[in-house]
């Protein structure tokens, strides 16, 4: 059996008269940026993440600069942020001028550990930014606690984790103002480039709202030197369509992963994906570490099997980086995460039988 790693037709199929008719709403409005789908999505976004303000922007990589940008951090001063993570986390940091501060993770989780943000602090940290990588909660009470201990900011990278929640509290909706993605192979995907910040702080969504729109609350008349960051009127259409079957979605990715633990647990050499107590996961990824991972994925391709690598190089031992110094052991928990983890095919609308196709070509390939 050929199994895609993603594959969007389930979801997709079942909305194609509700999208094209948004589709055809925005076109018949004649009106195509900050228009009432933007304001309707981000009233029904802020609903569904538990928050005051949801403020839509043109992509991911935005919302979290944006987020930086209106907690006026900058040159000189330093972020704490996960050593394993999607480059994005640190480039929103480098691109307001600040510097990013690694940290290692937790082994078991992949996501940043808590206990080892304090050593990593001096008097020029600002704010931490801890990402809910591949779809899991990271322990957001401790790190909120240690913030207020030292009076730091909290921007939460939600682009994996829309609707995950740890100790009740869902990720987007813990930090100050926080930032998330709707790039289309995201839980919650639009069919193109989007993003959004989330925030209980009204005058933090003002200032987004103004930052998004070239500095802005008049046509013309220019507060502040801003963005051209807005989140598109027909993405935000499109997205409100799917958004009430997110949490369908979510469920159907919590079974197809319980499915990969029972079918893939006891392979020697195979860690599966551990989760933190009092924390959900959302399964934006399902991923797995093995140190035959080039092997195993080779054998994957060659059995019609999909698979990714999320992701094969940590951001301190990027080129864009080598500026910063960091030489390769300089973080060994995130290089071997690196080294090791592999991303197995995961999209609601899986079967058992696409469950059962991977893990007995995984059991035949002995990882």
């Amino acid at each position: 059996m050929t199994v895609p790693f993603l594959y969007f037709e389930p979801q997709h199929a079942p909305l194609r008269d509700a999208m094209t008719a948004a589709f055809a709403r925005v076109y018949d409005s004649c009106w195509y940026v900050l228009g009432e789908e933007v304001k309707l999505f981000e009233q029904e976004y802020a609903a569904f993440n538990q928050v005051a303000h949801t403020v839509g922007v043109a992509n991911g990589l935005d919302a979290l600069v944006l987020a930086l940008r209106v907690l006026e951090i900058g040159p000189g001063d330093e972020v704490i942020v996960p050593s394993n993570t999607y480059i994005a986390t640190w480039l929103a940091v480098t691109q307001v001028g600040a510097t990013p501060v690694p940290v290692e993770p937790d082994p078991a989780t992949s996501n940043l550990d808590p206990a080892r943000i304090a050593a990593a602090l001096t008097p020029r940290t600002r704010a931490i930014v801890p990402v809910h990588l591949y779809g899991q909660a990271c322990r957001m009470p401790e790190i909120m606690a240690l913030a207020a201990h030292h009076n730091l900011f909290v921007v939460e990278d939600n682009a994996q984790a829309q609707g995950a929640a740890f100790a009740g509290g869902l990720t987007g909706s813990f930090g100050h103002v926080n930032g998330t993605s709707f790039y289309p192979g995201k839980n919650l995907g639009a069919l193109g480039d989007a993003g959004a910040l989330t925030t209980h702080d009204a005058d933090l969504a003002h200032k987004v709202r103004v930052l998004r729109n070239y500095g802005s609350q008049q046509k013309y008349y220019n507060e502040i030197v801003g963005y051209n960051s807005r989140l598109d009127e027909l993405q935000a259409a499109l997205l409100r369509v799917k958004l009430p079957h997110l949490p369908e979605w979510t469920r159907q990715r919590q079974q197809v992963a319980a499915q990969y633990n029972q079918c893939l647990a006891g392979i020697a050499g195979l860690r599966l994906p551990a989760m933190a107590e009092g924390a959900t996961h959302v399964y934006h990824l399902y991923v797995v570490h093995t140190p035959h991972r080039a092997a195993l994925q080779q054998y994957l391709t060659a059995q019609g099997i999909g698979s990714m690598i999320h992701y094969p190089v940590p951001p301190h031992l990027q080129e864009a980086y080598q500026a910063l110094g960091f030489a390769p052991g300089s973080f060994p928990i995130a290089e071997e995460l690196a080294n090791t983890c592999l991303s197995l095919p995961m999209w609601p609308g899986m079967t058992e039988a696409h469950v059962a196709a991977v893990a007995t070509a995984i059991r035949a390939f002995g990882a």
